[in-house]
């Protein structure tokens, strides 16, 4: 068939979807919810992954962490396990500084929430995060000191009574003060505010900005051993590798350490959990492949059964037009144009459908970024395999009328009534 052929066919089957607008536009109506459920939902997990990759990478490429407890989308057995096991240890964490020859900063961190902080009268909600670090913190944590200073070796040592403070809670406490040497009262007590974070939103709600850290030394004094729960207080032990490519070497040295430090046996498996930034990536990654799956398959079935309403309404269209078949036919049409201008009918209806679906879904998927801090994305691979989709979906279920149509006999066709 010529380029000539098929544009003229094209255009005839644009112009038979024109005439028959309602009937049309109700075929679109189900391709439309098809593929906007799927690109709905796609693109609001890409919208939340992208934005948690950004912020899952606070350990940098360097640093890798190890704790009792597991970290991000962990299972109820995983904690269950993790019950069992022995603390991660400030003496631990010390024994990997003096034993692990490809890492030069080692930190320990302790956290609890629900803090209120106080100055000058004014008392915050309780939703403070404190921590309970060292020097380390802000290194190892990309989170660093936007002026003032940082806790320092000697503030760890004598359990100086001093703080940094995040950027939202020193801008709520001090909006038109410099509080670098002020003292505030955190969880009751007194502290001097030594530093000032750098602002790092958080759009899942993490604890930077409104946070306070004071020496790790001072926090076990004040708050003891064992934390609410009654479990023995556990640290967070932040290591950073020399260079990048050290990172697994590290991290297996970290691992040898900790377990001759725990007596454990060549057959025996880690009773800590380590974690670096691309570690979680894929751990979220895995959790939320699910939930893709589920879209995809709820979204296909979407598209099968208007696939199947197409097909329906095609054969109408088959019937309604059999004089129109017979006369293109009678002046010499054959069998393959008239075939291709129905197959052509439901693939462009199904395109149009797909068009509107994903302008629709990339709206609703982006919906959560007009009142939060996600940024807003637009998934091209997502829309690039819907509109293949619906192409899939046109001509299996235009085949079927599209047949139909280029069988009729020409003469049968124009005495059709």
């Amino acid at each position: 068939m010529s380029k000539f052929l098929f544009v003229d066919t094209f255009i005839m089957s644009l112009g038979a979807i024109r005439v028959n607008k309602l009937r049309s536009s109700l075929t679109l109506v189900g391709i439309i919810l098809g593929v906007a459920s799927i690109i709905g939902v796609m693109t609001a997990i890409s919208v939340i992954q992208n934005t948690m990759e950004e912020e899952m990478t606070v350990l940098g490429s360097q640093t890798f962490q190890v704790q009792k407890w597991p970290n991000g989308f962990s299972s109820d057995a995983q904690r269950r396990e993790a019950m069992k096991w022995p603390p991660v240890s400030v003496e631990e964490a010390q024994l990997i500084r003096e034993n692990v020859k490809s890492v030069d900063l080692v930190g320990t961190e302790f956290w609890d929430n629900g803090k209120s902080v106080t100055y000058n009268g004014y008392t915050t909600e309780p939703t403070i995060t404190l921590c309970g670090g060292s020097p380390e913190y802000a290194e190892n944590n990309t989170h660093f000191i936007e002026y003032g200073r940082n806790l320092s070796r000697m503030d760890m040592k004598t359990g100086r009574k001093v703080t940094v403070l995040g950027a939202a809670l020193a801008n709520e406490l001090f909006p038109f003060t410099d509080p670098i040497g002020k003292i505030v009262r955190v969880d009751g007590r007194k502290y001097e505010v030594i530093g000032v974070f750098i602002k790092k939103d958080s759009a899942f709600g993490g604890p930077y900005e409104t946070m306070a850290l004071i020496p790790g030394s001072l926090y076990t004094k004040i708050y003891g051993t064992t934390d609410a729960r009654g479990f023995e207080r556990s640290a967070n032990v932040t290591i950073h590798s020399k260079t990048p490519e050290l990172l697994e070497d590290a991290i297996e040295e970290t691992r040898q350490v900790l377990r001759r430090a725990r007596n454990l046996k060549h057959n025996e498996k880690d009773n800590f959990h380590y974690f670096t930034s691309a570690s979680q990536i894929d751990n979220f990654n895995r959790t939320t492949q699910g939930v893709k799956v589920g879209a995809f398959i709820m979204g296909a079935v979407s598209l099968v059964v208007a696939g199947i309403g197409i097909m329906n309404i095609m054969l109408v269209s088959v019937t309604e037009r059999t004089k129109e078949i017979g006369i293109r036919k009678s002046l010499g049409a054959k069998r393959r144009n008239i075939l291709l201008q129905f197959l052509l009918e439901a693939v462009v209806l199904c395109n149009l459908g797909g068009i509107f679906g994903i302008l629709i879904g990339f709206g609703l998927g982006n919906a959560m970024t007009l009142f939060s801090s996600f940024e807003a994305n637009i998934p091209l691979e997502w829309a690039l395999l819907g509109m293949g989709f619906c192409s899939v979906i046109g001509i299996t279920f235009g085949m079927v009328p599209a047949i139909k149509a280029s069988k009729l006999n020409p003469i049968d066709a124009l005495s059709h009534e």
